[in-house]
């Protein structure tokens, strides 16, 4: 064994130590592992059998490297792995003569070493390549405070090289003469025509592999753009197509209501004729109202659609307050309007004032397409983890092809050939915004003159909200 070093001796301080230390450099991690590539590709292209010293980051891109060197060489170069020691590690038990770790695949090109354990080695990585032909040292500190960025001495100086190599001698638990023959701790001189056209290709395989990284950075960058712009796109188009079946909405009625004022300025109108007329613009109105009233209230959900709070509410808090609401128009057209919701339901998570406008929808869609006579239930019960809410009507129905458009904007059921409902066609659109708001789902079974049944799912609330 070695006698006992400082307690925090440091590789990285070594090599900076040096009279004249090579320039540090702020490196991350893609960079320095172009580095390390690049050296590999160099001892590979030249048929360089050297000594390597290794310790590098967790992970298996960086061993693969060394895997790579060891493939290409086999017995022909030495390795040695070096790794920090745990604390209270009997190391006797865990290495043999030979200097493998027992219970790993360790050859006679490939040894393991064990470093002291002390807070600077824990933070550092070195690798160092010895050979007659080329010698060349990697060292890096890991900052606490940025961990991203990895403080680099890159040399081929056999000083600075050779002072590693003596620390390296301080620092290693295992019995390097059980492992290391003596050469393997000494910088060999190189010869410095040859050293000098090595390090013209090493530079060279360097700025290649910085290239390839500012080309896979830019290529990144570009399609993240690309992405963002087709999403930008998209929107756009929506708001446009959204725009452009608004205006179209508000003409039709605008044009039968010009169309009724023109015909009552006729002098041989006739009263049953003007009522009717009188009639026509009043609905019309109120499509209007209905139309611009629908579209404000879906811009403001989607415009809070990333800032949606949620609220903790009772099905048996809302439901009789808007069920006795429509209950005149329901005695008006001689439906049969009833609920039952048990107070004892749970309470579920929804947009605030989301559920009242939920419901308000549902019941309005359910009255207007059941014709006179007809019957509307609400329901509420409990399914596992989720409270429903069902509404069902012996209305006109929905044909099955028309069921995937009913919460398409501005998409219509047609209405009974008598009576127009005259809707903006914006009402389930709204119901289903504000369900995706809040993590609950809506689905319809429908049969064309026997009716339809909505049922709405949603998440009891708990300690947390639902999450979409």
């Amino acid at each position: 064994m070695n006698a006992s070093p400082g307690p925090d001796l440091s590789i990285y301080q070594l090599a900076l130590e040096v009279q004249m230390p090579s320039q540090v450099l702020s490196l991350t991690p893609a960079t320095l592992l172009s580095l390390l590539k690049s050296q590999i590709d160099l001892l590979i292209e030249q048929q360089i059998a050297a000594t390597l010293w290794v310790k590098l980051p967790p992970g298996k891109i960086w061993h693969s490297e060394i895997q790579r060197y060891r493939q290409q060489f086999g017995e022909h170069g030495v390795i040695y792995t070096c790794q920090v020691a745990e604390k209270g590690r009997d190391v006797e038990t865990r290495y043999g003569a030979s200097g493998g770790v027992e219970g790993e695949n360790t050859s006679s090109s490939q040894k393991c070493l064990e470093l002291l354990s002390n807070s600077q080695i824990r933070r550092e990585y070195f690798f160092i390549v010895l050979s007659p032909r080329f010698c060349s040292l990697i060292v890096v500190y890991r900052q606490l405070k940025s961990p991203k960025t990895l403080l680099t001495i890159t040399t081929v100086d056999g000083k600075v090289i050779q002072q590693v190599l003596d620390g390296m001698k301080k620092i290693t638990i295992t019995e390097l003469s059980a492992i290391a023959a003596p050469a393997d701790l000494i910088c060999p001189s190189v010869e410095m025509l040859h050293a000098t056209s090595l390090l013209s290709q090493l530079l060279a395989k360097q700025l290649q592999r910085q290239d390839e990284i500012n080309r896979q950075i830019i290529t990144k960058r570009i399609a993240k753009v690309e992405q963002q712009k087709q999403i930008l796109h998209n929107s756009l188009q929506l708001k446009d197509e959204f725009l452009s079946n608004v205006c179209q909405e508000l003409r039709t009625p605008l044009t039968h209501m010009k169309t009724a004022l023109s015909l009552l300025n006729s002098p041989s109108l006739k009263n049953p004729q003007r009522q009717r007329y009188l009639q026509m613009l009043k609905r019309e109105c109120d499509r209007q109202n209905s139309l611009i009233h629908g579209v404000l209230e879906l811009v403001q959900i989607e415009h809070n659609l990333e800032e949606t709070n949620l609220e903790s509410v009772r099905l048996a808090d809302i439901v009789p307050g808007v069920v006795s609401t429509y209950q005149p128009l329901a005695q008006e057209k001689g439906i049969m309007l009833a609920y039952t919701v048990p107070t004892e339901l749970p309470a579920v998570w929804c947009v605030i004032g989301g559920l009242r406008q939920l419901v308000i929808h549902l019941l309005s869609n359910s009255i207007k397409y059941t014709p006179n006579g007809g019957q509307v239930w609400v329901r509420g019960r409990l399914q596992g983890d989720y409270v429903l809410l069902e509404l069902r009507d012996t209305g006109i129905g929905i044909a099955e092809s028309e069921i995937p458009k009913i919460f398409d904007r501005f998409y219509r059921v047609r209405p009974l050939p008598t009576e127009d409902p005259g809707g903006a066609g914006l009402g389930l659109t709204i119901v289903q915004q504000l369900l995706r708001n809040c993590g609950g789902s809506i689905s319809v079974k429908s049969k064309l003159s026997e009716g339809s049944t909505f049922t709405v799912q949603l998440a009891i609330a708990s300690d947390k909200p639902h999450e979409n």
